[in-house]
């Protein structure tokens, strides 16, 4: 499966069947989740067999069942849009591996025995992961022209992009973004709202691999 083919193919899924993680799936996410760390200076973890922060009455009014495994997005202060960006590219990375997600923000508890919170740090939202009863079903998007414009005749690369966006997750589905073209330079921006800074990292991680790297730079 291609990461354009895991975009289309992942869809939010609260309902997961009761079983431990693959070892070489688990392997290999915390492979990602390493040197995404890395990269960015976030401190993203995956929590594994550990059923409390999602067995209470939060879970049960997000209709969440049988998650016992999940990423805990932990990162420094103003670091929103990193914690989107680069948890996007570990959920995108588990659809590959036939696993499900759904990034979960307020419908949790927080176990912090669970994971680590160091100074100047703070767990910002997580990431339900595992076997899905289901494959979930795709969110209702917004046309284009809603969230992107373009300076001129807009080019193939532009729209694919703007289409990759759309497919992303995003708070409440509400896609808070815009997204404005000019020549081979992009301004993404977020709208006012509850985790839209996170939600602009998820877009332009998608957007970047639906309208190529090397075709575009954000400004």
């Amino acid at each position: 499966m291609t990461l354009s083919e895991a975009m289309t193919a992942r869809h939010a899924v609260r309902e997961y069947e009761e079983k431990e993680l693959e070892e070489n799936a688990a392997e290999e996410l915390e492979k990602c989740i390493r040197e995404c760390n890395e990269e960015s200076g976030l401190h993203i973890q995956l929590i594994r067999n550990e059923p409390k922060a999602f067995s209470g009455g939060k879970a049960s009014y997000g209709k969440f069942s049988g998650v016992t495994n999940y990423l805990a997005m932990v990162g420094k202060k103003g670091m929103d849009e990193e914690i989107g960006y680069y948890g996007e590219k570990i959920v995108l990375l588990a659809q590959q591996m036939g696993l499900n997600t759904c990034w979960v923000a307020l419908t949790f508890s927080k176990i912090r025995e669970a994971y680590q919170v160091d100074a100047g740090e703070k767990l910002y939202i997580v990431v339900a992961l595992g076997y899905g009863r289901t494959q979930g079903v795709p969110h209702k998007v917004k046309s284009a022209s809603e969230v992107s414009s373009y300076e001129g005749e807009a080019p193939e690369w532009f729209e694919n992009g703007v289409k990759a966006a759309l497919l992303a997750p995003t708070a409440m589905n509400q896609q808070k973004f815009r997204l404005a073209g000019n020549g081979n330079e992009v301004k993404a921006s977020a709208g006012l709202g509850f985790y839209t800074k996170i939600d602009l990292g998820i877009v332009k991680y998608h957007f970047k691999i639906g309208a190529g790297k090397d075709n575009f730079s954000f400004n």
